[in-house]
Order: C-alpha cells, then structure tokens, then sequence
C-alpha cells in the first residue's frame, strides 16, 4: 500500500490545454485533494465530510488492498485534479463475462472541456479490455445533464435505468 504519492508511479501521461496531464495510482495522501474533487458540485457538498478522514481512510485501505478495484487520481502540475474508481465483477450473465464498473468521476470546474475526462474514461475502457471485461458500466446521476452529454460522445448507451437504495 502506497501512502506517498510522489513515490507512485504514472500509469498515463498525455499533452492537454493546460500541460501534461497524469494518471497514477492515488495514494493515501491523495485523500484531501479526492474528497475535495468529490465534493465539488451540489449533489457531492452533500454527501461528502472531510470533518473526520476515518472512514475514508478504512474505505481506502479496502479498495487499495482489493486487485479487483483501482482508485485513480489525475495530476496536471503536481496538482490531483480528477479522480475515479474502476472496479472488476465477475458474472453468470453474457455467458459468465467480467464488467468493469467506473465510479465517481470528477474532474476539477476549470478543466472540463479540455479532454481530461475523455483521456481517463479511455484509459479506463483499455484497462477493462486488457482484464478481458466484455462490458464496462457506470452510472451518472439523473440531474448530470452535461456528464450524460459526456459519456454519450464517448459511446455509452443509456440502456438501463439504475436504481439505488440508501442504507
């Protein structure tokens, strides 16, 4: 388990507007710079508290700890300025296939646009090929006009409709 980021190394490197943009491997240090990223829009400033890292540290160590979930940070600059989790799931389904799963996407206000989220979402698509995946999924909140946009460009298919139960 890698705790200094600086220590942590690139996964992708490519040109944007701003610089170069890197993907690596997030780090527990990374926490801070995640959590603010997550909680960057209205639906996030209320889910998320960085009052108290406990949980997040414990969540954490779980999906780091785990080869079947990556925890992802963007840098531009030495900065973390995107972040996302994929994650491998076996299934019976499509003849006993794995799907790759993209959680909690966030790129920094001032960089949508600019083809960073684009670059992580391939990046992630390439990974789930390499792993054999025969799908990758995620979903995006209903009241995310513009990522449904997005991921739409990107050739998703909006083909189920997701439900969540909050426990």
């Amino acid at each position: 388990m890698t705790t200094n980021p600086a220590a942590v190394p690139a996964l992708m490197t490519a040109a944007v507007d701003s610089g170069t943009f890197t993907l690596r491997r997030a780090a527990k240090g990374d926490l801070p710079a995640i959590l603010r990223l997550l909680a960057d829009d209205q639906l996030g400033a209320g889910r998320e508290n960085a009052d108290d890292l406990a949980p997040y540290e414990a969540a954490f160590d779980a999906i780091d700890a785990d080869p079947a979930h990556l925890l992802v940070v963007g840098e531009l600059s030495g900065e973390v300025v995107a972040t996302f989790q994929l994650s491998y799931l076996p299934g019976l389904s499509r003849k006993g296939s794995w799907r790759s799963q993209i959680e909690a996407v966030r790129v920094s206000g001032e960089l949508r646009g600019q083809g960073v989220g684009a670059l992580m979402i391939q990046w992630a698509i390439d990974q789930a090929r390499e792993r054999g995946c025969t799908l990758v999924q995620l979903t995006t909140d209903k009241s995310r006009t513009a990522a449904h946009r997005f991921y739409e460009r990107l050739g998703f298919v909006s083909s189920h409709e997701g439900m969540k139960l909050t426990l």
